[in-house]
């Protein structure tokens, strides 16, 4: 699988952690082992930009997705698809205020952006309340399988 973060800010960032825990989570979600994704994280100047051009509302946000092939998570019995995942920036600038105010590190809300943008690239989304309740169920459970791989938990 290729899986290329690049960091365009000023801030220290794990990239190895990042793109490790993105191909553990693509694995669990049995996305094909050819696929390709790419994670920038970018300055708030940047995303501001992005924000706009993309959805047209001002100002910075803390992730952003960009699907190319429309790739689905597949079930046990299915041959999952090959082709590029797509695109996610992240700003860790708006990250890490985000990570102050719900009181934990800086690490953990870009794990969850990671996690949150990937599964914007296979399809989730969260706009309804059934949508909403699917997705970040999901989320909980790969960043827990995540955390508990790392920490030699079950």
């Amino acid at each position: 699988m290729s899986i290329d973060v690049v960091n365009e800010t000023d801030l220290d960032v794990d990239l190895a952690g990042l793109q490790a825990q993105a191909r553990y989570q693509l694995g669990r979600l049995r996305i094909h082992p050819q696929a390709e994704l790419s994670v920038l994280l970018v300055d708030e100047a940047a995303m501001a930009e992005l924000h706009v051009r993309w959805m047209d509302e001002p100002g910075p946000t803390d992730v952003m997705s960009f699907p190319m092939d429309e790739l689905r998570p597949t079930r046990d019995e299915e041959e999952p698809a090959e082709g590029l995942l797509g695109d996610i920036v992240i700003c860790p600038q708006v990250a890490s205020r985000q990570a102050a105010d719900a009181g934990h590190p800086v690490e953990d809300e870009l794990a969850l952006l990671l996690t949150h943008g990937i599964l914007h690239l296979l399809g989730f989304d969260h706009a309804e309340p059934e949508e909403h309740a699917e997705m970040f169920a999901l989320q909980a459970e790969l960043l827990d399988a995540w955390a508990a791989g790392r920490t030699g938990g079950s």
